[in-house]
């Protein structure tokens, strides 16, 4: 039995004032990206200093403002990574890159040695102020635990002084998630108070979700709580940095954001210890599908993926957020019917505004094509066989007729698996097209009798065939071409069908273009009924290779 009792609730807030709820996000918040640091210390095969240049080459692409390129202090790789950054005046101005470091001298001593140089940095500084690692990691009071924030504080301060560049200071209380929150906020106001902060020069105070511990409106409320609670709040800008224990790291950030949250630090696509950091493209392309500026630069996610997957040595999930390969594919038929009139309604309507049932974004917009949108598999419907005939190979085929040749490829899918789109016309070809046996459609004329009789019938049809590879011929007389050669084909085979339906469309504009029919025909004996389908660059002829289609297709011949 699962040993559910050997765990325990963690505690939420008392905060019935909570005001996040009604809020929405409206712009997009400050970008911290923590791939060099954070997700390159989860990585089984870390970056190399020139896959870390080439990173953040492509982070800047982005339009990155914020980086954390790494623990520079506490590791020679990250060290000779960020003295190339800055010797080969790789940091644009615009751009401030952030290192990481505990409170102990002798780390930021090396870690304003590794800055040096450096025009603007963010010197990010932690300490764990959870219950539990104050208990069993450090032994420690709250006031010890306070001692050490605050000394490291006063170091980087004395430090900054004489460092020629712009110094900002970020403080987290690492585990902030698991720490009381009137001891949060008063380990936050003690570095605040030590820093000194101001409007013009604010310090960032940073609350991580280390570890996920509850559910993302607990973090809501944390977040909230801390945000008006804070002194002189227009002093510091209020950063999270939530993680993905619990599945739930990106909603965690939006709500964190609409309790009050200015920055948030993450990674792409979710990179990380555990289960990973946030996913930073996946909250800003959450943003974008509501009509909101992300302020990054996403429209290509293939080659966002392509650069994650070679430096990160990590493939995609094929189901991840807008970046997995089947995210923008249908495999349900009603899926595939509805994306199919999604489509066609907003072609119609000539719609700037993109709604399509199941896509919440146009794939194209972030690089993505149409084509691999709807896939065929033992549970496709007739919706999706259709989409793939039209958006593919431009045959529009009747409504009746969608199950007819859905059932075809039903067949073909539960032998193989996915049935490509050429597999799917080809089917068409041999079923259809490609239906000669035994009579086959050879030649066509057609007189018109208009004037010469005042019968109806004023069509007169002379139509060379062969039955079983034997040439024969017959003329005959209808009130049109289609139902002069029914009524021609019904005595020559000495059978009786019906015509229930007809369509006809052109497959291709310009002069050249051919033309589809599609008969409907009814073996009026047996009460069968079938499609035949015929296509040719003249409409008459297309129609009588579609009779012949059906009739094959019935086995009348």
């Amino acid at each position: 039995m699962l040993n559910y009792q050997r765990y325990r609730r963690n505690p939420v807030v008392d905060y019935p004032e909570r005001e996040w709820p009604n809020k929405e996000i409206e712009k997009a918040p400050i970008w911290c990206s923590v791939d060099l640091r954070d997700g390159n210390q989860a990585l089984i095969d870390p970056m190399v200093v020139q896959e870390k240049i080439e990173f953040f080459n492509y982070l800047i692409k982005l339009g990155f403002k914020e980086i954390e390129i790494g623990f520079p202090a506490a590791s020679q790789i990250e060290f000779d990574f960020l003295r190339q950054l800055i010797d080969r005046k790789l940091i644009p101005d615009d751009v401030t890159v952030q290192v990481l470091t505990q409170c102990r001298e002798e780390l930021l001593d090396r870690t304003f040695e590794a800055i040096e140089g450096c025009k603007q940095a963010v010197v990010h500084i932690y300490n764990s102020t959870s219950t539990l690692q104050r208990d069993v990691v450090f032994g420690m009071d709250r006031e010890q635990i306070i001692n050490i924030a605050v000394e490291g504080t006063k170091m980087v301060k004395e430090r900054a002084k004489n460092f020629p560049g712009k110094i900002i200071l970020e403080y987290s209380p690492e585990s902030f998630t698991g720490t009381e929150l009137d001891f949060a906020l008063d380990i936050c106001t003690a570095v605040q108070e030590a820093w000194g902060p101001t409007k013009e020069e604010p310090m960032i105070i940073n609350l991580p979700s280390t570890v996920e511990m509850n559910t993302p409106n607990v973090y809501a409320d944390q977040i909230e709580w801390m945000n008006k609670h804070f002194k002189n709040r227009e002093t510091i800008i209020l950063s999270v940095h939530p993680h993905n224990d619990r599945g739930t790291g990106v909603a965690s950030a939006e709500l964190a954001l609409l309790a009050g949250a200015d920055r948030v630090e993450g990674t792409l696509f979710g990179n990380g210890e555990r289960t990973g950091n946030v996913d930073i493209l996946n909250i800003a392309y959450n943003m974008f599908s509501q009509g909101i500026n992300p302020e990054l630069n996403i429209e290509h996610v293939n080659e966002s993926i392509e650069i994650y997957e070679r430096c990160c040595k990590i493939p995609i999930h094929p189901r991840h957020p807008y970046a997995g390969k089947l995210v923008f594919t249908a495999f349900s038929g009603s899926h595939q019917d509805a994306i199919n009139k999604g489509v066609k309604a907003m072609k119609e309507r000539n719609s700037e505004i993109w709604q399509v049932p199941y896509l919440p974004i146009d794939p194209a917009d972030i690089g993505r094509e149409y084509e691999p949108i709807v896939r065929i598999n033992s549970q496709s419907g007739k919706g999706g066989v259709a989409f793939v005939m039209d958006t593919y190979f431009g045959f529009k085929l009747p409504k009746g007729m969608h199950k007819e040749f859905a059932n075809v490829i039903q067949k073909i899918s539960e032998k193989q698996g996915e049935v490509s789109p050429d597999q799917i016309m080809e089917s068409f070809r041999e079923e259809y097209l490609n239906q000669k046996e035994p009579i086959h459609f050879r030649k066509l004329r057609v007189d018109d009798l208009s004037g010469e009789t005042q019968s109806e019938f004023d069509t007169k049809v002379f139509v060379t065939y062969t039955n079983h590879g034997v040439e024969k011929s017959f003329e005959a007389i209808g009130n049109g071409p289609i139902d002069a050669v029914k009524r021609g084909l019904q005595e020559e085979l000495s059978i009786d069908i019906k015509i229930l339906d007809y369509e006809e469309h052109a497959l291709q504009s310009g002069s050249n273009s051919q033309a589809a029919a599609y008969i409907h025909l009814l073996d009026v004996d047996t009460g069968h009924v079938t499609y035949g389908v015929g296509v040719s660059s003249n409409i008459t002829r297309a129609s009588v290779r579609a009779i012949f289609s059906a009739v094959n297709r019935l086995k009348l011949g």
